[in-house]
């Protein structure tokens, strides 16, 4: 897995949420409201490096044999450090050590730059979740200079 490449590097699960916590999640969904409505059911994990936290995820089980990435953040300051992909193959190996069979992430069609990632990691499109941003957020979000509208939600199938 990448985070053994970077040994300062540590994913551990979060027991406390704090401010910065806060200010990662909201990094990756603007709403508030969605946010704690997932973090009732989920488990929050965190990578640290140095001592600090610069990225977080948030694990859901949705169904017995699947398990959804519900949030992924890396602080900006750390970006393009490898931080994403290693919280995407830490969930791909927690996913396969508890035997679930598929792990599934949402993220906007407009995000370009999260796509690229979850592709090159081995994810696939397998759904369209039309209007979503629309009817779930208060105000409209613009990403890439585009009007995010939908989801998109790809999968991993783990059981191959």
């Amino acid at each position: 897995m990448d985070q053994f490449k970077n040994p300062k590097l540590i994913i551990r699960p979060v027991t406390q949420l704090t401010a910065q916590h806060w200010q990662l999640l909201l990094l990756a969904d603007p709403s508030r409201k969605l946010v704690q409505d997932y973090l009732q059911k989920g488990t929050v994990w965190e990578a640290r490096k140095d001592g600090q936290s610069v990225g977080i995820m948030v694990l859901d089980e949705i169904a017995p044999s699947r398990l959804e990435i519900k949030n992924i953040a890396v602080d900006p300051k750390f970006e393009n450090q490898g931080i994403a992909t290693a919280l995407l193959h830490y969930a791909l190996h927690f996913a396969k050590q508890r035997r679930y069979h598929r792990l599934q992430i949402g993220t906007g069609s407009t995000s370009f730059k999260q796509l690229y990632l979850y592709q090159k990691v081995g994810f696939r499109i397998t759904g369209i979740r039309r209007g979503f941003f629309v009817k779930n957020y208060e105000r409209p979000i613009y990403e890439n200079g585009l009007w995010l509208q939908d989801m998109l939600v790809l999968e991993i199938d783990l059981a191959k």
